[in-house]
């Protein structure tokens, strides 16, 4: 497929791909008689795996590191997977933070709707005012 053709099934643009090429985490493309780009549709399983790393907040310089890696063959699987191990740690990390960010936002949220459903409340409650001509305290519920 050529890069246009690529562009729109993977989500990247066109600039993307050209640069994540020149840098090592695509593969150097073929190219046909006129020198254009083509690309095999394997490319965009390759690029998913990519957009998930970016995702989960992966350096750049540590894709490139999984990237040559990868290129080098199977005898390097043990070392992609310590390097996606040591990631996992920082997502899980990550996660973490983010579930304990989550709970305070929870936290304060349901404390607005106490205080919205507290204020809905007295709204509806009769209101006790005084009898100034009795000088007695008199519950008498007011109307809205």
């Amino acid at each position: 497929m050529k890069i246009g053709e690529l562009a729109r099934r993977s989500g990247l643009s066109t600039h993307t791909i050209r640069y994540y090429e020149r840098i090592g985490l695509l593969p150097r493309a073929d190219r046909d008689g006129g020198g254009r780009r083509n690309y095999d549709a394997s490319i965009l399983n390759w690029i998913e795996f990519l957009e998930r790393l970016k995702t989960t907040g992966m350096p750049i310089r540590d894709m490139l590191r999984y990237a040559k890696l990868r290129d080098l063959g199977d005898q390097t699987g043990p070392d992609r997977r310590a390097l996606l191990e040591e990631h996992r740690t920082v997502v899980r990390a990550k996660v973490a933070a983010l579930q304990a960010c989550l709970l305070v936002l929870d936290t304060k949220i349901d404390g607005y709707v106490d205080t919205e459903i507290r204020t809905q409340n007295d709204q509806r409650k009769p209101k006790i005012r005084a009898n100034d001509t009795a000088g007695t305290w008199q519950a008498r519920a007011e109307r809205d």
